[in-house]
Parts: structure tokens; C-alpha cells; sequence
């Protein structure tokens, strides 16, 4: 295995016109967590994103026997406990049969006493559209914004909207939104999960995919994602592949800019995620609702990298702050969660 290139902090600082325009975003954060409840008609606070849950359940991460001699010191157990969310990317839950095929694979991995190890939301889409930080957390607080105004700030965020264009014109951008139109019927499980930007693996830097195993692609056609989803693992097992690639240099493999696929580093495979049929936990608890997957609250050595990524620690901190304070007390009044 060459050797990949080495972690920097300088690929997660923010100029200061990014850092104000993220102390606007977060508070344009805490409001929509605050009406959360409204916007979406349920009896407690969502997520800012990433919002409606179809399932949550505990699996396990087994090591593969095979993984390079160099990797052996982070993955030094033949197994690891997960939690692992599944959601739908948008801000607002809907009781519709069919949602927009964004879907979440948010994984918790514990060490063998219980502790965090690491989180990693993964997403069925490998690239993001925006690669300028300005752009983003306008386009982010004016969507914001026009929930918690009941669209009358819509024109704003359409202009935020027309101002990523540019960046979607591309090969690889453009390949990846036809495979997804092609697959927006699938069953959930049925599709590849990526981090989409880079995470730090030690002193290095890696992209993660998931990919399932003897999934059959048209199952539960007939039914809301959720159920079909919630009817699988309850009666079958479930497995994956984990694949890990190296950024080896900036050119092939850029750090910052995430709407085009890494190149030129091939998949690693390190292991496989179980699932038992039947390992479903109830999402109307409201401690399963509280629990968190902020990557930047794992170990340090397994943290994002890059600037859109280094966005997500202070906005995960802020939406999960607020979130927990209002489900607590509405917690302590006895309100049933229907997550």
C-alpha cells in the first residue's frame, strides 16, 4: 500500500466571512429546533436534518480477517458493538408512502466497554453539491428560515439554490444523480452508504462505503419505505460490506472539494456489518430519539476532515443541544414520542 498523505488542520479552518456566517447559521439552527415540532406536527423536537427515523437497531462490526497489516492497530478486535439510525434526509417528516430516496445510515461504534468509539452518518449519495462554504451556509439558514416563516423567505433560498449550479455541472456529479433517479424505487437497504467527505483515520485520511449484500432491490414496492424496512429486519438478517479508501494526494483525491468522486484509490475492505433479524429498537422511546450522531464527538483520531465537515461539529452541537433541552422536558411531562 503506497503511503497516503498526511492530516493537516489546515484542511478544516474557516476564514472569518465563514466563521460569521456560521454563528448566523447556528442560531437560524436553534429556531427550527425550537418549531420543529410544529413544522413537522409531532409532540416533540426533531432534527435539523436527517429528521424522520424509519428504524433504529443494534448490529455489529465484524473485522475482516484480511485487513492489511497496517490497519491492524485500529481495528485491533474481531468485533464491534453499532448502533445504526436509518432516516430520510429531509428537515420535515411527512406520513407519506413515498419519500424522496435521501436516505441516512448513521452509525454509532462502541469499544468493548460501552464507550464511543466513533460516528458516522452515511448517505445513499456520494457527493455534495457545494464546495464553497459561503454558499452553503447561506443556502442552509435561508432553508432554515423559510420553515420556520412558512415559506416567505422561499425566494432568498431559491437564489442560494441557483448559486450551486455551477457546481453540479460535472461528469461525476451528474452520472451519480442519474444512477440515483434509476434506483429512486429501491428498497432502502438495497443501496450503497458514503461518508461524503473524508475522516481521519490516525494521522491519515479515508472515505467510507457501505455496501449490502444479497439485497433484493424490489423489495417492499407496495409499502412506506418504514414499513418495508421495519418488516425486513424484523424477519431477516442483514449484512455489508465496510470499504475504506486513502487519499494519497489532493488531485485525485481532494479533500475540499466534494462534488466529484475520489480516483485512483481503491476500495480496502475492513470488515462487514451484521445486523440479526429482529435487533429493531422502539423509536418511540425518547431516549432512542436523544441519542446523537455527531461525528465530531468521536475519538480524535476518527474525526471529519474539511471545511463543509468542520460546518457540521458546531451545527450538530447546537441542533442536538436544543433538541435534547426540549425533548427532556417534554420527557419529564410524560409525553409519549413518535418518532
Amino acid at each position: 500500500m503506497p503511503n497516503p498523505l498526511k492530516y493537516n488542520k489546515k484542511f478544516d479552518e474557516l476564514n472569518e466571512e465563514e466563521k460569521q456566517l456560521l454563528e448566523i447559521n447556528k442560531k437560524s439552527i436553534a429556531d427550527f429546533v425550537e418549531q420543529s415540532s410544529s413544522i413537522s406536527d409531532v409532540n416533540y423536537a426533531t432534527r435539523n436534518a436527517h429528521a424522520k427515523a424509519y428504524a433504529v437497531v443494534k448490529a455489529t462490526f465484524l473485522i475482516d480477517q484480511n485487513i492489511p497489516e497496517a490497519l491492524k492497530h485500529f481495528f485491533d478486535k474481531e468485533k464491534f458493538d453499532l448502533t445504526i439510525r436509518f432516516s430520510n434526509a429531509h428537515l420535515k417528516i411527512k406520513n407519506s408512502k413515498r419519500d424522496i430516496p435521501a436516505y441516512g445510515f448513521a452509525v454509532q461504534i462502541k469499544d468493548e466497554n460501552g464507550g464511543l468509539l466513533a460516528n458516522y452518518p452515511l448517505v445513499n449519495f456520494p457527493l455534495f453539491p457545494i464546495n464553497s462554504v459561503s454558499t452553503f451556509l447561506k443556502l442552509f439558514t435561508a432553508v432554515n428560515r423559510s420553515y420556520i416563516t412558512k415559506w416567505n423567505g422561499l425566494y432568498t433560498a431559491a437564489i442560494q439554490v441557483f448559486k450551486t449550479i455551477p457546481s453540479v455541472l460535472n461528469t461525476s456529479f451528474i452520472k451519480n444523480v442519474m444512477k440515483l433517479f434509476r434506483k429512486r424505487h429501491d428498497f432502502i437497504l438495497s443501496f450503497d452508504y458514503y461518508s461524503i467527505g473524508a475522516y481521519r483515520l490516525g494521522d491519515h485520511m479515508i472515505k467510507i462505503k457501505i455496501s449490502p449484500k444479497y439485497i433484493d432491490r424490489n423489495i417492499g414496492k407496495k409499502q412506506k419505505t418504514k414499513d418495508a424496512l421495519k418488516d425486513y429486519l424484523q424477519n431477516n438478517d442483514f449484512t455489508a460490506d465496510v470499504l475504506i479508501q486513502f487519499c494519497y494526494n489532493l488531485k485525485d483525491q481532494p479533500i475540499n472539494k466534494l462534488n466529484v468522486e475520489w480516483k485512483n484509490s481503491p476500495f480496502i475492505k475492513v470488515g462487514e456489518v451484521k445486523i440479526n433479524k429482529d435487533s429493531l429498537l422502539d423509536t418511540r422511546n425518547c431516549n432512542i430519539e436523544l441519542l446523537s450522531f455527531n461525528p465530531f464527538e468521536s475519538k480524535v483520531f476518527f474525526q471529519p476532515v474539511g471545511k463543509i465537515q468542520k460546518l457540521r461539529d458546531e451545527a450538530y452541537k447546537v441542533s442536538v443541544q436544543t433538541r435534547r433541552k426540549i425533548n427532556k422536558l417534554l420527557h419529564g411531562k410524560g409525553v409519549d414520542n413518535k418518532a
